[in-house]
């Protein structure tokens, strides 16, 4: 961690693996968005992230690590900034000048990493089993069945929807404040904070469009 010894070269760290994890987000919605409008179409875009050699052990790898760094430095940035508080909260009134996803956004990404292995537990460690545990066969019209069958059931659909929400709240802070952790305060800042606060409400509105409409058409 010497690389990341200075609060700045932390925060230049977070930012980075923020807007990597974002990018995600918008390659993982626009796939999973086609279940809503082809069967076939999905089935064709999944069975292509899922074989294809780059994604699978080059990408996913990155991906993971990815998470986990995000989560980690994030969770101890969060301890050096509460411990750094000389002047406590309700000394100083900090709601007055914080927002509550800026003072909870340990708390919104604690919600966001459990769904993250409740999303593990129903799609990648059934992957990893199909491929590389049972060996079997590969199908690629079974990704759209798998798919609907996991939004059967409606409290695993109240969770996605529940933990989608604190998705958008935290990326509501999360989106400006990695740019700001950049040093994009410019001219531009303000049509930085309004595509942020579009895009933190309608790529988990999108996830959860998709969970509801399989919820309820099938």
């Amino acid at each position: 961690m010497g690389i990341l010894s200075s609060s700045i070269a932390r925060k230049v760290a977070m930012a980075l693996s923020a807007f990597f994890l974002m990018f995600f987000l918008l390659i993982h919605v626009s796939v999973n968005l086609v279940s809503v409008f082809s069967e076939d179409a999905f089935n064709t875009a999944s069975h292509f992230m899922g074989t294809n050699p780059l994604i699978q052990y080059a990408m996913q790898p990155i991906l993971l690590f990815g998470v986990i760094f995000h989560f980690v430095l994030g969770f101890v940035l969060e301890l050096k900034n509460r411990n750094a508080r000389v002047v406590k909260y309700y000394k100083n009134n900090g709601a007055a000048n914080s927002t509550w996803m800026s003072r909870n956004m340990i708390f919104s990404g604690l919600v966001i990493l459990a769904f993250i292995v409740l999303h593990f537990i129903d799609f990648w460690f059934p992957e990893v089993n199909y491929k590389y545990i049972a060996h079997l066969p590969e199908d690629p019209s079974r990704y759209y069945g798998e798919l609907v069958h996991k939004f059967e059931n409606p409290i695993r659909v109240g969770a996605y929807v529940v933990a989608f929400i604190f998705l958008a709240l935290h990326l509501l802070h999360g989106f400006q404040s990695a740019f700001q952790s950049m040093g994009c305060n410019n001219k531009y800042t303000k049509y930085v904070k309004s595509f942020g606060k579009w895009y933190a409400l309608l790529i988990p509105a999108l996830f959860i469009f998709i969970a509801l409409f399989h919820y309820f058409s099938h």
